[in-house]
């Protein structure tokens, strides 16, 4: 598989670190400094309780110093789950015969947005599996993008869409630029490239350097917000782990940055999938919460996603550890946002979910935790992304940005959608942030909040 030196990532994984060189790497990552792949191994490696506890400590550290207190919310849109690939894990499967296919249309898609938006959320992935050629797919991701952006609730409208996609050519990314998208994001699933050839059975999607190279492709279109991750479950964890971030250093190194996001699903169930029942590697929560301490150290500046597949104590444990951005209410089916659940109870879905909470709920968790829900998309819609948005992230200019626009989105979210214990807790967070922003900052916050009183939606810095 291009860019993944297997030899040298096994060879890694047979390090066996002393306690004082964790303690030096340690020192380091609250320098908020990158780690090289063997450091980031050496931590993959410890098992010793004390010593994972510091890890953990770093990592909270490094969260906050980044990111502050701030848990950015997001919900996926399938639109479609029409699939030209096998893949042995998958309930949207082509040789999968459970599956009822939908492809929605574009008044659906807006419909479906509609519903979304009148639960509160303002930003979304959309998802669609990799039809036939013949379906023109670019058309239709591009005519999608457009009626999720046209959607409207009481002046509340999307304010990113992110998409999740197959591989495309770079005449068709630089169509779905135009669109206006945010991030792109595919995962590579696994990069051990034996693994990928087993379960990726048939379709496009069998050719492992096919799919990595979308992120090129995406770069060379002008894309340059993406989001990467592997499907943590189909092998060794800490290979993929070591093995995703040597594809993050070798895109650092031909396109001075890395990914936006990444992402670290564990593999659930689905249906007709005996294999996602039983996969090859059990991924324990303990597993996770490493992984996850160990990639905030090793990349602290890229957002890690976390999804519903985890339960909602996990997940409120992972925003402590570095986890920077959540979906919400998700349903990994096209159609699936109804106004009732009767409808869903009959849907094929991708996978299983775990944190089946409202928007709501998840707001209330958050704010009972201390940390300040965002809808904010900013820093895409001021060109603010690829390496000018590190260039801010780097000297923690960006952060006073983020939570200026985080506070506006959450007061908006308090006003049109919050249930009144969460509008509660919502304005005595808010009310504590105040206290720490010099004059100019909270006269600057106050004049957008009175506006937001007034019935204006959708400012930002």
């Amino acid at each position: 598989m291009k860019h993944i030196d297997e030899a040298k990532i096994n060879s890694l994984l047979e390090i066996e670190p002393e306690p004082e060189e964790i303690e030096k790497i340690l020192e380091k990552t609250k320098r908020l400094q990158r780690l090289t792949l063997e450091e980031s191994a050496k931590l993959l490696s410890v098992k010793d309780e004390i010593l994972l506890k510091k890890i953990y400590e770093a990592a909270a550290y490094v969260k906050n110093t980044i990111y502050g207190k701030r848990v950015v919310l997001f919900v996926p849109l399938y639109i479609s789950n029409i699939c030209a690939n096998s893949c042995l894990y998958c309930g949207f499967a082509a040789n999968n015969k459970l599956a009822v296919r939908k492809r929605l249309s574009i008044q659906e898609i807006k419909e479906q947005t509609e519903i979304l938006l009148k639960r509160g959320h303002k930003r979304i992935l959309m998802v669609a599996g990799e039809a036939p050629s013949s379906h023109r797919n670019i058309d239709y991701y591009v005519d999608a993008v457009k009626a999720i952006y046209a959607a409207e609730y009481k002046g509340n409208k999307i304010k990113r869409v992110n998409v999740n996609a197959a591989p495309m050519s770079i005449e068709d990314f630089e169509k779905l630029k135009t669109s206006g998208i945010g991030t792109y994001q595919i995962f590579q699933e696994t990069y051990h490239e034996k693994t990928y050839r087993k379960l990726h059975i048939a379709g496009p999607k069998s050719d492992p350097d096919n799919r990595l190279d979308a992120i090129d492709n995406a770069f060379a279109a002008g894309i340059d917000d993406v989001g990467i991750g592997p499907l943590l479950g189909l092998y060794k964890p800490d290979f993929e782990i070591l093995a995703m971030l040597m594809h993050i250093e070798y895109l650092e190194n031909k396109y001075g940055i890395g990914p936006h996001t990444i992402s670290v699903p564990r593999i659930e169930p689905a249906p007709g999938s005996d294999y996602a029942s039983r996969p090859d590697y059990q991924i324990m929560a303990g597993d996770l919460k490493k992984i996850v301490a160990v990639l905030r150290l090793s990349v602290p500046y890229t957002g890690i996603i976390m999804s519903t597949r985890e339960t909602a104590e996990l997940r409120d444990e992972l925003v402590n550890l570095g986890v920077s951005q959540i979906s919400a209410e998700s349903k990994v089916t096209p159609g699936g946002y109804e106004e009732t659940d009767e409808h869903n109870k009959h849907m094929d879905r991708q996978f299983s979910l775990n944190d089946q909470r409202s928007l709501n709920e998840i707001a209330q968790s958050l704010l009972a935790q201390g940390f300040l829900p965002s809808f904010c998309a900013a820093c895409y819609r001021k060109n603010r992304t690829g390496e000018t948005f590190m260039d801010l992230a780097k000297p923690g200019e960006i952060k006073h940005m983020c939570d200026m626009n985080a506070l506006i989105t959450l007061k908006e979210y308090l006003e049109d959608f919050a249930a009144p214990e969460v509008k509660e807790a919502g304005y005595k967070l808010i009310e504590n942030y105040k206290k720490n922003l010099d004059e100019k900052s909270l006269k600057l916050l106050e004049r957008f909040f009175k506006n937001i009183d007034n019935g204006i939606r959708d400012e930002y810095v």
